[in-house]
């Protein structure tokens, strides 16, 4: 049996606790939330980064891997915490629900001389061969 999957993986730099899960919206006056702007400026960066893969064309389900790299343990995040905003993130860029999407916190490394980054990387569950589509197809035979 043959098995092929689609992967993507960027770096990106980690703007602090503004994409945690407990700070990356706000209140409106009326009682609604909206993002802020510098979560939102992140997510957006994000979806630049993953346009080209064209996950909206993967095969469901899709995991979502996220590490990180920071400056030391006392400003290191829970991983699972930015979840939320990378996911919706990605939902904003395929219009994928993020039902769909499979959740993995990575490794944590610690770095005081450099800048923190977060590597995020998005793959397809695997698929088997006979089951994707013709134009996956195609790519596959590309590669081989």
């Amino acid at each position: 049996m043959q098995w092929h999957q689609f992967s993507v993986t960027v770096t990106i730099r980690y703007p602090g606790s503004v994409i945690s899960v407990n700070h990356y919206t706000g209140r409106r006056p009326d009682g609604g939330t909206y993002v802020k702007k510098e979560a939102k400026d992140f997510m957006e960066e994000l979806g630049w980064l993953l346009k080209t893969a064209h996950i909206e064309d993967w095969t469901m389900p899709i995991s979502v891997t996220c590490s990180g790299l920071f400056k030391d343990k006392n400003n290191t995040p829970d991983l699972s915490n930015l979840s939320k905003c990378i996911l919706d993130g990605i939902e904003e860029l395929t219009g994928i629900n993020d039902q769909n999407f499979r959740w993995h916190d990575g490794a944590i490394w610690w770095n005081k001389a450099e800048e923190p980054m977060l590597t995020i990387t998005v793959k397809e569950e695997r698929t088997q061969i006979g089951q994707v589509n013709e134009a996956k197809q195609s790519e596959i035979n590309q590669v081989n």
